[in-house]
């Protein structure tokens, strides 16, 4: 990989990163679109294993991007992918929760507020889709996840008691 295809990452990351309403996970679509589909740096296996990864670790959930750049770009690119997502937003964040605390009774905040929420909501569900597309290969997979998402958005059952069934099903649901 050269110069000029690093930088270009860390350029994609920090464009991304600008635009991470809801979190790293938000992005999650459009890193698999340039590292997977675009690039081809990835397979969608690994994505998905890298993803697996960093969410089983203890430690913040953007890890994922740290172990993308790795197996994308070996150590040059784990730690552009890293500064490149987490850098802008960083300076974001800081510089509009000072201005929104001088301003927490205006039009302005409450607009912003409300206005992020469904983009948020709609990248995190960008990036499940994402996820279960590349972890998804059998009708039964398929079938389990989808029983996955019906109760999750149905019950109060913590998730850990459905990731603990799929764990115990999974060798007999699959091809």
């Amino acid at each position: 990989m050269s110069g000029w295809d690093k930088l270009d990452i860390l350029l994609h990351f920090a464009l991304l990163s600008t635009l991470a309403v809801g979190g790293a996970m938000s992005m999650v679509s459009d890193i698999n679109r340039l590292l997977v589909d675009e690039r081809g740096l990835i397979t969608a296996v690994q994505f998905g294993e890298a993803i697996a990864l960093a969410q089983a670790v203890p430690g913040p959930n953007v890890l994922f991007v740290t172990l993308l750049g790795w197996q994308s770009a070996g150590l040059t690119g784990a730690v552009l992918a890293t500064v490149g997502l987490i850098a802008p937003s960083s300076l974001i964040t800081y510089y509009a929760n000072r201005w929104r605390s001088g301003n927490l009774d205006t039009r302005a905040v409450r607009a912003i507020r409300l206005g992020l929420s469904p983009i948020a909501i709609g990248l995190t569900l960008a990036a499940g889709w994402v996820i279960a597309a590349g972890a998804v290969h059998h009708w039964a997979h398929a079938a389990l996840c989808g029983v996955a998402v019906l109760v999750s958005l149905r019950t109060k059952i913590n998730p850990l008691w459905l990731i603990g069934l799929g764990a115990l099903l999974g060798p007999f649901v699959l091809p």
